[in-house]
């Protein structure tokens, strides 16, 4: 039996999927809550529909939640979404260790897996069948994973207006503003979300916010990095944040840890040059291995074999400048990597 739990809707929201209970498999016990059959699970509804749901007593929230053992939940893949288990299978089969122990699964392979949640993959129509069991939860909970329920969780001024960081309202009713490195001023606006951060700016009216997720899809159409890589991008050796970018032009600040080190490799389309901020920086550009201390800079040309590590105990900040017709993150061929990522 796959379980579930379910949490008891305190109020019709749309922004949640609902799980509608059968009859009764297991009385409560000892303070323990009951669970029930669980008749069938149902997508976001409509208002109309979540005030009906709520009216009837018998439906609760799907708080993505589940319990069973290892052999229950492949057993389920394997009667309901055999194409899922069928491409997972080789992907755990291939599983390999990088030289600092990490687990590093096969690009291409992950690639080939069916995106589905495992609502829609297994628990609806194991539900269908009579397989699932639903255990109501009375305890506090939310769904913390879009920015209606951040915002319900921030208290609200007299105009109902909430958020975070620095903003201005003037005219104003029912909006809530996460502002990052500016200032977010608003006038005039009501019932709006406006998320403000560094890779992306969102305005969304709050009974649409549902669909930000559309937002995603479009962005993947369109092949733009900004679905998959943040502005901030971390990697073993520490991090890297993109600065700003154009026509044949990105700066990135780059961080390398402690005993960091990047992969040695080269690039067909870009050269690069950077500048030490702090810290030193050993650099291997062709033949040559050499270091840089602070306000100290060095060029990489296009088709040069290279590598940046830090040999220094504390971190090394520098930024660099990458000049060329392509700047995709996959112009890149490794050659040695200490952590075990894919070489040429």
């Amino acid at each position: 039996m796959l379980v579930t739990f379910g949490i008891a809707p305190t109020h019709p929201d749309t922004g949640f999927g609902y799980v509608e209970c059968g009859e009764l498999v297991m009385a409560a016990e000892r303070g323990e809550p009951s669970a029930f059959r669980a008749r069938r699970f149902v997508e976001k509804p409509p208002l109309l529909t979540a005030r009906e749901y709520v009216s009837a007593g018998n439906y609760v929230w799907n708080s993505g939640m589940f319990a069973f053992t290892p052999a229950t939940i492949l057993a389920a893949f394997a009667r309901h979404a055999p194409g899922v288990l069928d491409t997972t299978r080789p992907i755990v089969n291939a599983l390999t260790r990088t030289a600092s122990g990490m687990l590093e699964i096969d690009a291409a392979q992950f690639a080939a897996v069916p995106d589905i949640s495992i609502d829609y993959a297994v628990m609806e129509a194991a539900a269908a069948a009579g397989e699932v069991a639903v255990v109501r939860g009375s305890f506090d909970w939310s769904d913390v994973g879009s920015w209606q329920a951040v915002a319900a969780l921030t208290e609200v001024d007299g105009d109902g207006n909430a958020g975070h960081g620095e903003r201005v309202a003037i005219l104003t009713r029912g909006t809530y503003v996460h502002s990052g490195e500016r200032i977010v001023a608003t006038v005039g606006v009501e019932n709006l979300v406006i998320v403000d951060t560094p890779d992306a700016v969102l305005v969304a009216h709050r009974d649409h916010l549902q669909r930000v997720k559309d937002v995603v899809g479009e962005l993947k159409a369109r092949g733009h990095e900004s679905y998959k890589l943040h502005r901030t991008v971390a990697r073993p050796w520490g991090a890297y944040t993109t600065l700003e970018e154009g026509p044949r032009f990105k700066i990135k600040r780059i961080e390398v840890k402690a005993a960091g080190s990047l992969s040695l490799q080269l690039h067909h389309r870009r050269s690069e040059h950077w500048v030490v901020v702090s810290g030193r920086a050993r650099v291997t550009c062709g033949n040559d291995v050499f270091d840089l201390e602070a306000n100290q800079s060095t060029y990489i040309p296009i088709e040069t074999m290279h590598r940046l590590e830090n040999p220094g105990t504390d971190p090394l900040v520098l930024i660099e400048v990458q000049c060329g017709d392509y700047l995709g993150e996959d112009d890149i061929v490794r050659f040695d990597d200490k952590y075990g990522r894919v070489v040429a």
